[in-house]
């Protein structure tokens, strides 16, 4: 099949849409054409690939080569399980590689390659789990607000009745020692909860949310922390409830803050990824805002339970910051995924952007 026709079928048969990443190479291992999901992969554009050799974008470390030449050479389909796959820029992935040889002489046969990320599999089969169990976390939270609160209120009331037949004034002191334990626990309770149902959805800049929580952690750092900037300034406006985005990218910055310390380094980032899956469904574009630190990292026995309530890894934290992020990224069909190693601990915030 001539190479043109292989480059119409990329529009043809909307291969952008795939998740799959395609790439059409020649005889001699030269880009030809490339899908959306490939450009994403190879991070780099199909114009600028077009023409290029595979060497160029791939580390010279890449084990693949000698496949693809074999693939060529016996003109057969091949697959290969769990391939690593490294980057010029050096981002290290895994991948799964499907080659299918298209029929001619052998130097004008081309080469159709597949690649599955393994890892981001992985990843969305994690993803899809921490969704479930954040959902069934917030039914239960549910309950037991509802049964707290309730006790709560009429130990309040009593305590206000008894302050008024106390006559000693000073036995006072111990009532309202009993009100005020009672209205910390029920705030307890409410943060617990996390935000509002009812979001307030409308066009939001997500620079703009991301410079007013640098300022605000700025005043408070008093010159302490230094904050970098890497924005992605292609980010369109998408429907969000911009003072519920404020929180929850305010409460990981605090909690790099908390890691890293004054003197620590704090890079925020924005990025758009396109056909992306968050939570088990595919969205066309995702805006992922990245909180980044330079701190010790998360203990890994921490790593699985560091969006439950009351989990935390700082002897005066409350644990509640990072479980409110993830349930206001949940409300807008997001979520948040960590990763992190000594001096390199990175949050990332994935938001859908249907406009």
């Amino acid at each position: 099949m001539p190479v043109e026709s292989m480059t119409d079928l990329s529009t043809d048969y909307q291969l952008d849409l795939l998740a799959t990443g395609v790439i059409l190479l020649d005889a001699n291992l030269h880009i030809q054409a490339m899908n959306l999901s490939a450009e994403n992969l190879m991070e780099v554009s199909a114009n600028r690939a077009m023409g290029s050799p595979l060497e160029a974008l791939l580390d010279e470390s890449n084990e693949w080569y000698p496949i693809l030449n074999q693939a060529l050479t016996d003109n057969y389909p091949m697959v290969r399980r769990a391939i690593p796959l490294t980057t010029r820029t050096g981002q290290e992935r895994t991948v799964d590689i499907t080659l299918s040889p298209i029929a001619g002489k052998v130097d004008s046969r081309c080469l159709l390659v597949e690649l599955n990320t393994v890892d981001r599999l992985q990843a969305i089969s994690r993803d899809e789990s921490e969704w479930q169990a954040q959902a069934t976390l917030k039914e239960i939270m549910k309950g037991v607000a509802h049964e707290v609160k309730n006790p709560l209120g009429g130990i309040r009331g009593a305590a206000q009745l008894l302050a008024g037949e106390l006559a000693n004034p000073n036995l006072q002191e111990y009532t309202d020692i009993i009100i005020s334990e009672v209205d910390r626990l029920r705030t307890l309770v409410d943060r617990m909860l996390g935000p509002r149902e009812r979001m307030e959805s409308e066009p939001t800049n997500i620079h703009e949310v991301m410079e007013h929580v640098r300022q605000l952690i700025e005043a408070e750092a008093k010159g302490g922390l230094n904050i970098e900037r890497d924005y992605d300034p292609s980010l369109p406006d998408f429907l969000a409830d911009a003072g519920q985005l404020t929180q929850a990218v305010l409460n990981l910055v605090r909690n790099a803050w908390q890691a890293c310390g004054d003197g620590g380094v704090i890079t925020l980032r924005t990025r758009v990824y396109r056909q992306f899956t968050v939570g088990g469904n595919r969205h066309k574009l995702v805006c992922a805002v990245q909180v980044s630190d330079d701190g010790p990292g998360v203990p890994d026995d921490l790593l699985p339970r560091l969006f439950l309530p009351m989990v935390t890894g700082n002897a005066s934290g409350t644990g509640l910051g990072l479980s409110i992020a993830q349930r206001i990224a949940n409300q807008h069909g997001g979520l948040i995924q960590v990763q992190s190693a000594p001096g390199d601990t990175c949050f990332t915030l994935l938001l859908p952007m249907e406009i």
